[in-house]
């Protein structure tokens, strides 16, 4: 298989995956190195292939599109709050596309998060213990956005009144003393 091949193979089995597949997979599917399947997502990503990197893997953007509505919702809470947060949203019927935080130098910073359901948030929660490395919520005292891959509008009014109950929702700034 030369790369032409290996690069339509790999949108092929993205475009058929209902979860994240990793590069570490393709390799071995494919019989090459990790780095060359970096390399040739790096190669599609450059000629516009809508491929998003997860922390589980790679995906195909657009997928959760056809399967309900994309909102976006405003949180606020510690480090501590992330589980919480993230499974009231999945308990809830929607799934977790990306995080967005804004930052004082670099404007809008995100990250790919997809999660959908609490298997996926175990995962990313652990994942992130390991690795030592702070949420990006650390940067904005807490506030982030998260756009919701959801299945119907009723299940995101669900998330939005289950969020606000546990005061996950960030709405309107309180008025300060």
């Amino acid at each position: 298989m030369d790369a032409a091949q290996r690069r339509e193979k790999i949108q092929e089995v993205l475009k058929h995956s209902e979860k994240p597949v990793s590069a570490g997979s393709f390799a071995r599917r494919l019989g090459v190195s990790r780095q060359v399947i970096v390399g040739d997502v790096a190669l599609l990503r450059a000629a516009n292939v809508p491929i998003a990197a997860t922390p589980r893997g790679y995906v195909m953007q657009g997928a959760e599109q056809r399967q309900g509505i994309i909102r976006t919702i405003a949180c606020r809470h510690s480090r501590e709050g992330i589980r919480d947060e993230l499974y009231t949203i999945v308990d809830n019927g929607c799934g977790v596309l990306d995080v967005i935080v804004e930052h004082a130098v670099y404007g809008q910073l995100s990250g790919q998060l997809h999660i959908f359901s609490r298997y996926d948030v175990d995962d990313f929660v652990a994942r992130l213990s390991r690795s030592g490395s702070l949420p990006l919520c650390n940067l904005t005292e807490g506030v982030h956005l998260h756009t919701l891959a959801c299945p119907s509008e009723a299940a995101y009014r669900r998330v939005l009144e289950k969020l606000r109950e546990k005061n996950l929702l960030f709405e309107k700034e309180e008025s300060g003393a």
